[in-house]
């Protein structure tokens, strides 16, 4: 099986700094999202993540993240994106939770009208 790469909430700032092509993807599905995001991150809901990064291309950088450390969601989805030929794959495993922790700002996009 394909080793995770990973990165600490210090390395994902200094990255987020310095790189606008960074792919930043909160992927917790409906049942576990609470409308929070990194700032600059998108979602794409584990159970979905083929169909919101289908534009994304095999080579560029992305980072997923969930909750925080007990949430395995972001590593299942690196783990998939890696299975699926995406060759820069990171997973953030502090997510949401250390991201707070650190004193960043999150933001809660709005949400999409009821259908």
């Amino acid at each position: 099986m394909n080793d995770i790469r990973t990165l600490t909430t210090s390395e994902l700032q200094q990255r987020l700094d310095r790189d606008s092509g960074l792919h930043l993807v909160n992927v917790q599905t409906d049942q576990f999202f609470n409308g929070e995001l990194i700032p600059g991150s998108r979602r794409a809901p584990l159970d979905s993540l083929t169909q919101g990064l289908a534009s994304v291309p095999k080579d560029a950088v992305i980072v997923t993240y969930c909750a925080g450390p007990t949430c395995t969601q972001g590593e299942e989805a690196a783990r998939q994106l890696l299975g699926l030929g995406y060759t820069n794959v990171r997973s953030y495993l502090d997510g949401l939770e250390g991201w707070k922790a650190a004193g960043n700002e999150i933001v809660k996009p709005e949400p999409l009208p009821a259908a």
